[in-house]
């Protein structure tokens, strides 16, 4: 007589089938990730605007210094669009074998041009965030002020002739509360660190929305012209901050 208070055999899942490499860069972040999904009780909108096929630049806001929604976002992608894309990330990710080889191994692609548009050239999508680190380490005092967008997302657009999908992100400004950004002087010029008040994630409600695909109507020798370039990113940046505020209007208290 079967015994139904017996354990599973651990073969039903197919774990003792796994490599040790499959186990810790696929199956533990994606168990991880939707954990995370039921915690910040996320809502998700308008999916079907991500093209199933071929390349395709998705520009989201960035915030909340730990990049939770460089992994969220990176995973409704591959869950809801079924598109594996490339998320071009912070360089601090690939300064030592230690942080870049898992990196590479959950999809991350160091953020510079070269990367985006050879990945877009082969047919990819890729998740490149406008504001950089500007965005992602301001002080939660300016939080969804987006920061001036940088006009490579565009340029890459236009080189491979394929559309930009914005995305709007709420919810990682409250998750992750950042006191102040701080600028290196001397060491590592150029670039900002956060100042965090939290590491342990606040419950804060997330939603994502996609909004319609931008198809630029000018050839790639637009790239050349830096006015024009600058004009496209300002316009993407002022519908997307247009949409952040509409969706604070109606989410109302972050963690209701």
């Amino acid at each position: 007589m079967k015994n139904f208070l017996q354990k599973p055999n651990e073969k039903i899942f197919g774990l003792r089938n796994l490599d040790r490499d499959t186990l810790i860069f696929r199956v533990l972040p994606r168990f991880l990730l939707e954990i995370l999904r039921k915690y910040f009780r996320l809502e998700i909108e308008g999916v079907e605007n991500i093209p199933r096929r071929g390349a395709v630049v998705i520009a989201p806001n960035h915030s909340g210094y730990t990049g939770f929604d460089a992994f969220l976002l990176g995973h409704i992608v591959q869950e809801e669009a079924k598109r594996v894309p490339r998320v071009l990330t912070h360089h601090f990710w690939f300064l030592t074998e230690t942080t870049g080889i898992p990196a590479q191994k959950m999809g991350f692609t160091e953020a510079t041009y070269e990367n985006g548009l050879n990945a877009l050239k082969k047919g990819n999508a890729i998740v490149l965030f406008p504001e950089g680190e500007q965005g992602n380490f301001k002080p939660t005092t300016e939080r969804y002020q987006l920061q001036e967008f940088k006009r490579g997302f565009v340029r890459m657009a236009l080189e491979a002739q394929c559309p930009i999908v914005p995305v709007v992100i709420l919810g990682a400004e409250e998750t992750h509360i950042n006191l102040k950004k701080l600028k290196f002087t001397k060491f590592l010029k150029g670039s900002v660190i956060p100042l965090p008040l939290n590491i342990i994630p606040l419950p804060a409600k997330w939603r994502i929305r996609f909004l319609e695909p931008i198809y630029l109507p000018y050839k790639s020798s637009a790239v050349e012209d830096s006015e024009l370039m600058h004009e496209i990113a300002q316009d993407i940046q002022e519908k997307m901050q247009e949409a952040i505020e509409a969706e604070i209007i109606k989410r109302g208290n972050p963690f209701l």
